[in-house]
């Protein structure tokens, strides 16, 4: 990772190679003003302090203008923390599906691109095993992110956001930290590139930074648009890059 107050080295940028991730994933599977801090928005399972913990450090996964001069929208501006603590905080609902939990949008489309109410805002009712499925794996998140933000503040010497940029990164790549920090990074794509109904990707943030128009049905694509190139690769076919390729050209 690179601190924020040294200049990038050569090659891709950090968020170059994560705005990446979600074209790869999306096959497998078939200037921006500066938000509030973390702790003045409403919250739904974080306190304001675990809160700011988890914006500093997913900011350092995916960096913003603010932590990194030059790079796009990042983990600030996308409001990824709410994308966390608006997932995290969904086991609540479950207890009584009324409203259902925000899990799964039902869609079939937004209003991005007509008229008419955001289909997507609406959420699904979970059947009695999917709820007992969710409530256990957000069970379990809960649990991580309570001791990973615990963790991240005691390697910090007791608050992981007064540290600088630069011990922030060394902290997240910590062996002890290691799983937490990859949950993070999970959770830090989904929020930058998830559609915004589901708490992050703020303002459209993370579509923006990689070109992605998002959702436009019931219109569709034209021909013409599905064909037309969208510029160079942001990202050089090296190191991770250059295996998610051959990956996805062996499935």
């Amino acid at each position: 990772m690179v601190p924020a107050s040294q200049p990038a080295p050569p090659g891709p940028r950090r968020r170059a190679v994560i705005a990446a991730i979600p074209v790869a994933s999306a096959v497998v599977l078939a200037g921006c003003t500066s938000p509030p801090r973390a702790d003045a928005r409403v919250l739904r399972f974080f306190t304001g302090h675990q809160a700011a913990v988890v914006e500093d450090a997913t900011a350092r996964i995916a960096p913003g203008p603010q932590d990194a001069p030059g790079e796009g929208p990042g983990a600030r501006e996308a409001d990824v923390t709410g994308y966390i603590d608006t997932m995290l905080g969904a086991l609540g609902a479950l207890r009584g599906d009324n409203p259902p939990p925000m899990i799964f949008a039902g869609g079939p489309w937004s209003n991005r691109h007509t008229s008419g109410p955001d289909l997507m805002g609406r959420f699904v009712p979970l059947d009695p095993v999917a709820a007992i499925a969710w409530r256990k794996r957000l069970a379990g998140w809960q649990q991580q992110y309570t001791r990973g933000i615990a963790a991240l503040d005691k390697l910090a010497g007791g608050d992981f956001t007064k540290a600088t940029a630069s011990n922030q990164d060394k902290i997240l790549a910590t062996q002890s930290v290691s799983t937490f920090t990859a949950l993070l990074f999970e959770h830090t794509i989904e929020g930058l590139y998830a559609a915004p109904e589901y708490g992050g990707n703020r303002g459209l943030a993370g579509w923006k930074d990689i070109s992605f128009p998002g959702d436009i049905q019931p219109r569709g694509y034209t021909s013409d648009e599905v064909e037309r190139s969208d510029g160079h690769d942001p990202v050089d076919d090296t190191g991770i890059v250059a295996d998610v390729l051959k990956f996805l050209r062996a499935v």
